[in-house]
C-alpha cells in the first residue's frame, strides 16, 4: 500500500489484522477493518458478544463495554492504518503513548457492532496524533484523541 498516492483497501480480515499487529484474544479487540487509506484513516470493526471476558465483571447483571477497551479497540484499529503506511512495516510495533479528550457518551454493550473511525490528525516520523470515534447505528458511543508511535520489535519479530 503507498501512502503517497492514497491508495484504498476495502478490507483487512481477522488474519490479515493478525499479519500487522501482535494483538492476540483476549485482548485482540477488532474483527475487521474496513476503508483503509494508508497513512490517513480508516474505520475498525468490533461485534461486541455476550461471551467477552470482561463482562463477568463488568457489570454482572447489567454488562457494559470498558471505555478503556473501546479506546483500545480505536488505537488497535489506528495501528492498522499506520502499518498500512510503511513501505517496510517486518519487526515494526506500534505504541499507545497517550489518550486526550476522552469522552464517553452512551454504553457499548452485548450484541452492538461498533464501528471504530480513526482519522491521523498529524504524522511526523515515528509519533502519530489520531482522533477515533466510537459508533452504534451511527450514534457517538465515544471518542478520544490518542498518540502512538512507531518502535522496533524488542523481540525482532513482525506482528
Amino acid at each position: 500500500m503507498d501512502a503517497d498516492t492514497g491508495q484504498t483497501t476495502t478490507e483487512v480480515d481477522i488474519n490479515g489484522i493478525m499479519d500487522r499487529i501482535p494483538h492476540r484474544y483476549p485482548i485482540l479487540l477488532i474483527d475487521r477493518v474496513e476503508n483503509i487509506v494508508a497513512g490517513e484513516k480508516a474505520c475498525g470493526i468490533k461485534n461486541v458478544s455476550a461471551n467477552e471476558p470482561f463482562f463477568q465483571g463488568h457489570f454482572p447483571g447489567h454488562p457494559i463495554m470498558p471505555g478503556v477497551l473501546i479506546v483500545e479497540a480505536m488505537a488497535q484499529t489506528a495501528a492498522i492504518v499506520v502499518i498500512e503506511s510503511l513501505s517496510d512495516a517486518a519487526g515494526q510495533l506500534v505504541y499507545f503513548m497517550s489518550i486526550d479528550s476522552a469522552k464517553f457518551r452512551k454504553p457499548v454493550l452485548p450484541g452492538h457492532t461498533l464501528m471504530l473511525h480513526v482519522t491521523k490528525e498529524q504524522g511526523r516520523g515515528k509519533i502519530w496524533r489520531f482522533k477515533g470515534e466510537a459508533r452504534v447505528d451511527e450514534k457517538l458511543m465515544a471518542e478520544a484523541t490518542f498518540t502512538a508511535m512507531i518502535v522496533d520489535n524488542p523481540t525482532g519479530d513482525s506482528a
